[in-house]
């Protein structure tokens, strides 16, 4: 191909050394083409592709720009902007979302997380402020401003490729009135900063324990709310709403520190932005997905769609948009949506058993050291009577006296809704364990019964998954 063969070629003439691997690096969310080269001497680069020459050069003149100000972007090694390509600096492979989806298990998300997205916030009013204030802004590509045009754009990208594709039914015309109602408080909000625009996991690069940005080609004028939105709110790094409340926080105390800042001011208009974030991120994986058949990009679809559901709890606009919210309370309520990309793996496991206190209480092999323990001695032990030693709580006999001679079924109900105040709470925060043991004397009557009904219980859930365990 012609695109590889200038690559070499510039490298070649570039470092003076010949090309000894060229391998085509995997494609994001764009048509850009990136190739890892590799040299005789072992130097690394990233040879780029792209036939939008405006786009280039809004990401060469950026980049060179934000290293002017210290700010870690990969630097740009020599271009060619005739022939679309340039070379820039190879930043390994691993993204913030990879670190995410490595150490954020089993729903807790560990401090050291936390430290991280504080520092990876430490420098976004650097993008935003420090670099921005003499930025050549006339690069800017497609727009100057995230201004009524730019915002339109993506809802009318969120309502053709997401809504018509997802087939969520909407009044055009009472949408389209609200689109605007929306936009124009939207521009309420003080733009004059630079928007990174896609400042979110997958363009934050982690090399040798140290942040790299990458994709800020797509920057221009823009509200402050919106990257601390992208990125807090990024579907499938999937942050906790408290760790997201802590962070936001964290942005203000940092932002103040380079202008003053009126935090009521400021979050009047955040959720706004958090919302056209969202519906914008919609669009993207509407059209990859649905629309391309790319399916790995629905998997962000459940993640956004509960975000949403969030947002519908919490904001308060002061504006009228019916319309609007009823397209995304309907959203909220398509249960085909939230089979896209949710892996068994994602999903709490109750896992329910039954044991004999004479071998003792199983061990929770998930290493979260254990869950809910019932005690069933205290109803009647069936296995008394003749007739009922060889049985167990499978066999109706056994079922039938407890249930006629014992008070089990009220156990049960007050055991049941205790668990299942824990089993809502525990898939709300992601956890993705939860063990719920029934012990009796003999592990063979009651507590057999107990797990079977509660397992028989919780199986109707969509959102779980039940395993059932006699030891």
């Amino acid at each position: 191909m012609q695109n590889d063969k200038g690559l070499k070629k510039l490298y070649s003439e570039h470092f003076r050394e010949e090309v000894q691997s060229f391998e085509e690096m995997p494609r994001s969310g764009s048509y850009r083409e990136y190739y890892r080269i590799t040299g005789l001497s072992g130097r690394s680069v990233v040879g780029v592709y792209n036939e939008d020459r405006k786009e280039n050069i809004a990401f060469l003149s950026f980049c060179r720009h934000f290293l002017s100000h210290g700010i870690p972007v990969p630097q740009i090694y020599v271009e060619d902007l005739d022939k679309h390509i340039y070379l820039q600096e190879d930043l390994g492979t691993r993204t913030l979302f990879d670190y995410v989806s490595t150490v954020y298990k089993g729903g807790i998300f560990p401090r050291q997380l936390i430290d991280l997205y504080k520092e990876v916030i430490n420098y976004l009013p650097l993008f935003q402020i420090k670099a921005g204030k003499n930025l050549d802004f006339s690069v800017c590509y497609p727009r100057q401003r995230f201004d009524r045009q730019s915002i339109m754009w993506d809802l009318s990208y969120f309502k053709y490729y997401f809504l018509k594709l997802a087939r969520i039914p909407f009044d055009e015309q009472e949408l389209e009135n609200d689109f605007q109602r929306f936009t124009d408080y939207l521009l309420e909000a003080d733009g004059d900063y630079f928007m990174y625009r896609d400042f979110q996991s997958r363009n934050i690069m982690l090399k040798e324990g140290k942040l790299y940005f990458i994709d800020f080609q797509g920057g221009r004028y823009g509200a402050l709310q919106y990257d601390i939105a992208s990125l807090l709110y990024d579907a499938k790094a999937d942050i906790p709403q408290h760790i997201r409340d802590q962070l936001f926080d964290y942005y203000l105390d940092v932002l103040s520190e380079y202008r003053p800042i009126d935090r009521k001011a400021f979050k009047k208009y955040y959720h706004a932005y958090v919302l056209v974030r969202i519906l914008q991120a919609m669009g993207a994986y509407g059209f990859r997905g649905f629309y391309e058949k790319k399916q790995h990009f629905l998997k962000s679809v459940p993640y956004a769609v509960e975000n949403i559901a969030y947002l519908l709890s919490v904001m308060d606009l002061p504006i009228e948009i019916p319309a609007l919210l009823t397209v995304l309370q309907k959203i909220t309520e398509e249960e085909r949506l939230m089979k896209y990309g949710r892996s068994d793996s994602d999903k709490l496991t109750l896992d329910i058993s039954s044991f004999s206190y004479k071998r003792g209480i199983p061990e929770d092999s998930s290493g979260n050291g254990g869950g809910f323990v019932f005690d069933c001695r205290g109803i009647l032990n069936p296995g008394r009577y003749e007739g009922f030693k060889e049985l167990s709580g499978k066999d109706k006999k056994v079922r039938d006296f407890l249930r006629n001679k014992t008070e089990i079924d009220y156990f049960l109900a007050h055991a049941i809704a205790m668990v299942e105040l824990t089993v809502n709470d525990y898939v709300q925060r992601k956890f993705t364990h939860l063990m719920v043991s029934f012990g009796c004397t003999g592990g063979q009557h009651r507590s057999v019964y107990c797990a079977l009904e509660m397992e028989k219980y919780f199986r109707k859930r969509k959102d779980i998954i039940v395993k059932l365990t006699h030891f």
